[in-house]
């Protein structure tokens, strides 16, 4: 495998041309991968490096965030909202035991999304990622994630939330329907388009879905891998690549 970063990339990439209260959509036909309006955001520039986020102020980053990003010394600031999820992919591919990714994933909440939900966001996204690359099923990530840590969450089904669905970027609203975008696809593709479908923060959605399905299903199309390489700057290229050799012990 290769491309790990790009799983939340293209993802986010897709979804974006879907944000704004006139762009969201519930029509999962509809969904296009990618539409004209596709950009990369926030998202992706926080997943390749946290420290290039101010030569990217407009990509989408929120007021809050914007703010410890212009601070000469920034201080968590109590967030639960979804961006400590969108961004923490690296420490599912990275680690190497259980213990290893949550400490990882604490790690990329911590200097912003410090509440208790922040923290919790990231780290069971980047242990769905973890478990699903080692083999695990479905039903583990079911049982063991979204069971015991979005009990809200873990009896409905897609088309149960999908028409109802609004709006929310708080992680306690997120990474569980991502969750289930991802438990009832069937290929990366579709986990995609259906985390757009949603109609809710989809470009956030489906950067935190996204990671998961590559570790679960191992492929992503080509074509959507090149097209996204093609709209990132050489720096997130370069880390790209970079990434890549480190997972693969290259």
């Amino acid at each position: 495998m290769k491309y790990y970063l790009m799983s939340a990339a293209i993802g986010d990439i897709a979804g974006s041309a879907y944000e704004g209260r006139g762009r969201r959509t519930k029509d999962y036909n509809a969904v296009k991968l990618f539409s004209s309006r596709a950009r990369f955001t926030d998202d992706t520039v926080l997943t390749f490096a946290w420290k290039c986020g101010n030569e990217h102020r407009h990509a989408g980053f929120g007021a809050q965030f914007k703010e410890w990003l212009a601070s000469h010394n920034p201080k968590p600031y109590g967030s639960f909202g979804n961006g400590s999820a969108m961004r923490c992919s690296s420490a599912g591919w990275l680690a190497t035991s259980e213990e290893e990714c949550v400490r990882l994933a604490t790690e990329t909440a911590l200097p912003t999304h410090n509440h208790k939900e922040g923290i919790k966001g990231a780290v069971v996204t980047a242990l769905a990622i973890h478990y699903l690359k080692q083999g695990r099923s479905k039903a583990f990530v079911k049982e063991e994630l979204l069971e015991k840590c979005y009990p809200e969450w873990s009896c409905r089904t897609y088309s149960e939330i999908q028409p109802g669905f609004a709006f929310n970027s708080t992680c306690p609203g997120t990474v569980g329907p991502a969750i289930i975008c991802f438990l009832e696809s069937t290929d990366y593709v579709d986990c995609i388009r259906k985390a757009i479908a949603l109609g809710g923060d989809a470009d956030t959605l489906a950067a935190i879905a996204g990671p998961m399905a590559y570790a679960f299903y191992r492929e992503m199309p080509d074509s959507l891998v090149y097209a996204a390489l093609k709209m990132l700057p050489d720096w997130m290229v370069d880390v790209n690549e970079r990434f890549d050799k480190r997972i693969n012990g290259v």
